[in-house]
């Protein structure tokens, strides 16, 4: 049995991975940490787990919480995992984080990240980037399988590389045109409190934000450079709707040669053979954010403007599920030599 702990436990992304992991064969929660709601049962937060988790919170310095486990998930912001991954890989445990702490594989790359989103260059444990992976599972299962510490990747970057990596790969695209429109729901934001996200400033309001830079586009390029072997640019704008979950991208190129939509459908069905949770559609499919709503799919509708000479790709997820909890437990499964779909294979709920 694969033992697990969940630091930062009462947040969106905690309570995803606890409620997957409720429904996974292989696994058992041994401790929830957070630092709100210290002493109450899981259950008293969220009473849709009441008899399914009524595990206590412990407050971080909590001796209990100090227990080793096979498993830490970090569900925290950047600058905590950091911090407390030393300590947790010396007691045995094998770490998934939810933040930007360990996407990044050298001090460098995380600094140039840091940067971009105000913080502090200086990675606070430099010396265990390069044991660590990037969490997207179809890109990376190797290195996930082999990590002790894996970044899981950010939701807005999720949906856009796995959109455009077929094309990257296959320099289906000028690396110089390429445009991602994306637009999440409003629990993208997490639990915290905020003026902007109280009901009445989100209904029927649509608007776009960080156009000064997003803290993904990073993540973005890092991994279309990889794969297309030359220094790929995007130029990248996040919406937000005042809709729950979901995130829609819609990704565009200018193509380098002619291409016909069935040309373009074989080159991503042939990418995706061996990812389960990657599903491809033509153009005509009537593929919106409620088909991966509770998922951990990711569906991309394909399409070749022929009179611009565009790629047009349209990619869905749900930002709680393939941009987070799902895309972490897909990594542990990895990472135990598991099926990578074990307590993942379900179709979501609909409508």
């Amino acid at each position: 049995m694969i033992t697990v702990k969940i630091i930062g436990a009462t947040g969106y992304g905690g309570v995803g991975i606890i409620e997957l992991l409720l429904q996974h064969p292989e696994a058992r929660l041994v401790s929830l940490v957070a630092r709100e709601d210290i002493g109450q049962p899981l259950s008293a937060v969220y009473p849709h787990l009441t008899g399914f988790c009524d595990l206590p919170i412990l407050a971080p310095d909590d001796p209990a919480a100090a227990e080793p486990t096979d498993f830490v998930f970090y569900s925290t912001p950047d600058g905590v995992g950091m911090t407390r991954a030393r300590a947790d890989l010396a007691r045995g445990s094998k770490i998934i984080d939810y933040s930007g702490d360990f996407r990044f594989t050298a001090p460098e790359a995380y600094a140039d990240y840091a940067t971009r989103i105000g913080r502090n260059p200086v990675h606070a444990a430099p010396d265990l980037l390069g044991g660590n992976a990037y969490g997207l599972a179809e890109l990376h299962r190797e290195e996930i399988r082999n990590a002790r510490i894996v970044g899981n990747p950010g939701c807005f970057a999720t949906s856009c590389i796995l959109g455009l990596a077929p094309a990257a790969r296959a320099g289906l695209i000028d690396p110089t045109s390429i445009i991602c429109d994306c637009t999440t729901g409003v629990s993208g934001a997490g639990k915290k409190v905020a003026p902007t996200f109280h009901y009445p400033a989100r209904y029927e309001q649509l608007n776009a934000y960080k156009l000064a830079g997003h803290q993904h586009v990073c993540e973005v390029e890092r991994e279309l450079t990889l794969l297309a072997g030359r220094e790929m640019r995007i130029t990248f704008t996040a919406h937000v709707a005042p809709v729950c979950r979901g995130i829609m991208s819609t990704l565009y190129g200018t193509l380098n040669a002619p291409l016909t939509e069935d040309q373009a459908l074989d080159c991503y069905r042939a990418f995706y053979a061996g990812s389960p949770f990657v599903r491809v559609f033509p153009s005509t499919a009537a593929i919106g954010t409620l088909h991966v709503r509770g998922t951990n799919f990711c569906n991309l509708v394909v399409s070749v403007d022929s009179r611009t000479n565009r790629l047009r790709i349209v990619s869905y997820i749900d930002n709680l599920m393939k941009g987070q909890a799902g895309s972490a437990l897909q990594n542990m499964n990895l990472m135990c030599h598991c099926d990578e779909t074990l307590g993942l294979n379900r179709p979501g709920n609909y409508p």
